[in-house]
């Protein structure tokens, strides 16, 4: 595994098959997001030569993204994650000359691969709901030398999920999910709010202590979906809208790092029927009947909050 000093320890140390079952929870991105990338990336003098993905888990966004560029490389710390990215349910997927994966942290940026990332040669590093684990200093440094002049960073995350309020009887479900964020945050260092839910305070890199000044503030790029939650009854939400069956719901749940780390403090009674996921369920179950959901037609309507920033190294 490569050499990695993010403050992110838990997905760092998963296996192959935590990593696949990571996979199956984790939903993609919607089209309308890699187009606003894109159409910023190419409309400042971007190439679609290379793409980088960062702390690509099980490769989701490397995929998605990746047929707007020649080659695609996604790299992630977790050996566990690279396993789960080059192959389905543990049967190893057929090479793919475009697209390669190989473990590597955020600070090195597959300088320790074989062949290594060549500096000057990236035209876009992309990191997905994954910045907030980063070293900022050693990644923005890192950054600068492997990008072409004119390349681009992307950085985007959803926060943790919200209730549309379509969903029958929203209020009650919506508490219930508050009620169980507040749960994991007694036993969780909650490493996903660095930076903050929106990135409000990830180190940028013409605010570090020693500035890295490749790249053009006046280039700078933030968007901010549905802070905070807030959508109408009529509207979707940017980042991950969706109806999620309970099944759906609580694979999600179990792949998200809060969850991880309050199932390794409660090993005891990890997914048992006292199981703080399995316990949300239930109580979903018996709300969304209580609202006149039919037997088998139980779904809660979620999205997320969502930001994306983007950067220019000078040309």
């Amino acid at each position: 595994m490569a050499d990695t000093t993010g403050t992110e320890k838990t997905f760092r140390s998963y296996t192959s098959t935590q990593g696949m079952v990571y996979a199956r929870g984790r939903p993609g991105y919607r089209p309308d997001l890699y187009k606003l990338i894109i159409d910023y990336h190419v409309s400042t003098g971007g190439a679609l030569d290379l793409l980088l993905d960062v702390g690509c888990g099980a490769g989701t966004a490397t995929r998605e993204i990746s047929p707007y560029f020649a080659q695609a490389v996604g790299i992630d710390p977790s050996s566990g994650m690279i396993a789960a990215a080059t192959s389905a349910d543990g049967v190893a997927l057929p090479a793919n000359e475009r697209i390669r994966f190989g473990a590597s942290g955020a600070e090195q940026l597959g300088s320790n691969l074989s062949p290594p990332i060549a500096d000057g040669s990236v035209d876009l590093i992309t990191a997905a709901t994954a910045a907030h684990y980063f070293d900022m200093p050693r990644f923005w440094n890192a950054a600068a030398r492997v990008l072409k002049p004119g390349g681009t960073v992307a950085l985007w995350r959803g926060s943790f999920l919200h209730i549309h309020p379509s969903t029958p009887n929203y209020d009650r479900i919506n508490t219930a999910l508050q009620s169980l964020r507040e749960r994991l945050s007694e036993t969780n260092v909650n490493q996903s709010t660095q930076g903050g839910t929106t990135y409000e305070t990830l180190p940028l890199p013409w605010n570090l202590e020693s500035p890295v000044v490749e790249f053009d503030e006046t280039m700078f790029y933030r968007k901010v979906w549905n802070d905070n939650g807030s959508v109408t009854t009529q509207e979707e939400y940017f980042m991950n809208h969706q109806t999620m069956s309970l099944d759906v719901m609580e694979a999600y749940l179990s792949s998200i790092s809060p969850v991880a780390r309050w199932r390794q403090v409660h090993k005891d009674i990890a997914e048992t029927e006292q199981d703080i996921v399995k316990v949300f369920i239930r109580q979903a179950l018996a709300i969304l009947r209580d609202g006149g959901v039919e037997h088998g037609r139980e779904a809660i309507v979620t999205g997320m909050s969502g930001v994306l920033m983007m950067f220019k190294k000078r040309s």
